[in-house]
């Protein structure tokens, strides 16, 4: 089968950071339309396309496959996948299971001066949101769940959940525009928020699992529909919470 056409702009020079500019082009083609899923794709075409060597395309599209976002085929070829259900499921429910506790923890710890800065960011988020600028509110939302990892103490835990919003940033799953908006989920913040704040370590934990608990059936339940699936998205997040101890 031959490849499709690809017509991207040439990467501009950034000295030890081509593997992640090349995954972001891929992302942000395929946010554009300019790639498809389904549609194969080949590590020369692409690294012709960008202006740069094979060698940083390949780095960039192992960690695309790492998190599912591609599949490598005969030939150098790739093809771009739909984001699965099942991986979407399993990494929020290690999230649940990680950033539970740690809001807990971040409520029992919490100071003024950490009652500062989650306050801060909480005006950056909404100030994001009011201006409907999802990029920088995603950056914001990134930024104010790392500072509640931060605070409860386990770099291994903040680790894994940074690795874990990174997978589903290049999955390209997300709510907005489809079932809520930025000012939707910046509300849904204000709950943990404010109870990590008030040093009520329930109330946070409750809130907090409600935040991840919703977007991950609406990000499941958006894949299932894309890939015309006959799986039902409270079953996959129940499988997901049982496997992972929920």
């Amino acid at each position: 089968m031959a490849e499709a056409d690809l017509e991207l702009a040439p990467l501009p020079h950034a000295e030890g950071r081509r593997a992640e500019q090349v995954m972001e082009a891929v992302r942000a083609a395929l946010d554009s339309g300019v790639m498809r899923p389904g549609v194969k794709y080949s590590v020369y075409q692409l690294a012709d396309a960008l202006g740069v060597s094979r060698t940083p395309v390949r780095d960039a599209l192992l960690r695309l496959e790492e998190v599912g976002l591609i599949r490598f085929e005969a030939r150098q070829g790739f093809r771009v996948l739909l984001p699965d259900p099942r991986e979407i499921a399993d990494i929020f429910a290690i999230r649940l299971a990680l950033e539970v506790p740690a809001v807990g923890r971040a409520a029992t710890v919490c100071d003024t001066t950490l009652a500062a800065r989650l306050q801060q960011r909480m005006e950056l988020l909404h100030a994001a949101a009011a201006a409907g600028d999802e990029r920088t509110f995603a950056h914001h939302d990134q930024l104010l769940h790392d500072h509640i990892m931060e605070a409860a103490g386990n770099t291994r835990a903040r680790t894994i959940v940074r690795s874990m919003r990174e997978s589903i940033r290049l999955l390209g799953a997300t709510t907005t525009d489809r079932a809520r908006t930025v000012h939707d989920i910046d509300a849904e913040h204000h709950p943990f928020v404010e109870a990590v704040m008030a040093n009520q370590p329930k109330a946070a934990m409750d809130a907090m699992r409600h935040h991840l608990t919703s977007t991950c059936k609406i990000l499941v339940a958006q894949s299932i529909n894309d890939q015309n699936s006959p799986l039902d998205a409270d079953e996959l997040w129940a499988e997901a919470v049982q496997g992972h101890g929920g």
